[in-house]
């Protein structure tokens, strides 16, 4: 795209670690299109390192489902603090990534003082509350969705949609097979296996113990297998390491899944995003998540509308891979589920297949280009 004159002011909002990097990632996309494009938001040390101007960190106040009305204090003033912001200072646009409990609310400050707004990850409202089709509509003015289905179903609901895929995948883009994994000579005794206990807190709190629990249980089994543990960062290392538990070990490294996943036989995993990171390197997995028992049997079971919940089994329209959601307490069927499964080399060698072909459209392109090009076309008139 030609260089053009006009400086540009964009906003960018995001709550968690994975909005940090999507943004990180499409901020970067920005400036290879635009070079007079100013970045200003509330996010994270991605963003920030990317070259945006960080005015709130927010990816550290990240809660889930129960634990979240601990922080609602906290981001009700930072939603009025963006409404005086959005009110004094002049925007080009908006782009609000994932967490729409919290960016709902920064896209209607937008849109109230009359800037256009993107949604970069699209609310998953063919799971669970579809009422709020109608507030999306009033609020978005472009959405960027990550998973294939989401461009027809928000497109039919009058939404105007863009396929960009996952950005989060942006490094395997054009990989093609080279992560089909055979296991017909896969060696017990050579087992490597990767734990991805999320990067939220409260998934440390509820997922980490469990986790390593049943890591030790599956080494009295597999002797010499490896353990290898992925943090987000320093801060998140040192979390795990305070809970580690007595007679587990294992390997820390920080952030990268697909580094991780890509070296391991098999990956334990916590529901999210990273589920599709792991699959797109062909490894079979398990994912959990837990939630308050009496909150799901009260709300949860009957707000979700899919059969499956974690979006691997989503987009796949079954359950391709084991899913534990929501896991209470006991780790006995989890273990004895990835026992099974590491007994069985035709299947898994099946599964990694699956896997790969399953998570294809989503690494046929670079994600945040794509979204980068959207929101250019947004800017500047030229979207067909």
């Amino acid at each position: 795209m030609a260089e053009q004159n006009n400086r540009l002011k964009i906003f960018l909002s995001a709550a968690e670690a994975s909005g940090d990097s999507h943004c990180a990632g499409l901020i970067t996309a920005l400036k290879s299109r635009h070079k007079n494009i100013e970045f200003v938001g509330v996010g994270g040390p991605k963003m920030a390192a990317a070259g945006c101007e960080v005015l709130e960190e927010t990816v550290d106040q990240a809660a889930m489902i129960y634990k979240a009305f601990s922080r609602v204090a906290y981001f009700i003033k930072l939603i009025r603090r963006i409404r005086l912001f959005f009110k004094t200072e002049k925007f080009d646009l908006v782009v609000v990534c994932d967490s729409p409990a919290f960016n709902f609310h920064v896209a209607m400050a937008a849109k109230k003082v009359g800037i256009k707004t993107v949604f970069y990850v699209a609310p998953q409202l063919w799971a669970w509350a579809e009422w709020r089709i109608d507030k999306l509509r009033r609020y978005c003015d472009k959405l960027l969705c990550m998973l294939p289905f989401e461009l027809e179903w928000f497109s039919q609901r009058g939404i105007d949609t863009v396929f960009v895929g996952n950005p989060l995948l942006d490094e395997l883009a054009g990989s093609g097979d080279i992560y089909k994994r055979d296991y017909r000579n896969f060696e017990p005794k050579d087992l490597q296996i990767t734990l991805l206990p999320g990067s939220r807190q409260a998934e440390i709190e509820s997922l980490w113990q469990p986790m390593q629990r049943i890591a030790v249980r599956l080494k009295r089994k597999y002797k010499t297998a490896n353990i290898t543990a992925v943090a987000v960062d320093e801060k998140g290392k040192e979390a795990l390491k305070s809970m580690q538990v007595l007679g587990f070990r294992c390997k820390y490294i920080l952030g990268s899944v697909t580094e991780a996943a890509g070296t391991a036989d098999f990956a334990i995993a916590a529901s999210g995003s990273a589920a599709l990171q792991i699959a797109a390197v062909g490894c079979p997995m398990v994912i959990m998540y837990q939630s308050s028992r009496i909150l799901w049997h009260l709300i949860g079971r009957w707000l979700i509308k899919t059969k499956n919940l974690s979006l691997v089994n989503i987009l796949a329209e079954h359950e391709l891979v084991p899913e534990f959601m929501p896991y209470f307490k006991s780790i006995d069927p989890i273990t004895a589920k990835i026992k099974q499964l590491l007994d069985d080399k035709d299947k898994l060698t099946e599964l990694s297949s699956q896997l790969v072909e399953l998570t294809r459209p989503l690494t046929a392109a670079v994600a945040s280009q794509k979204a980068a090009q959207a929101i250019t076309e947004m800017l500047t008139g030229d979207e067909k």
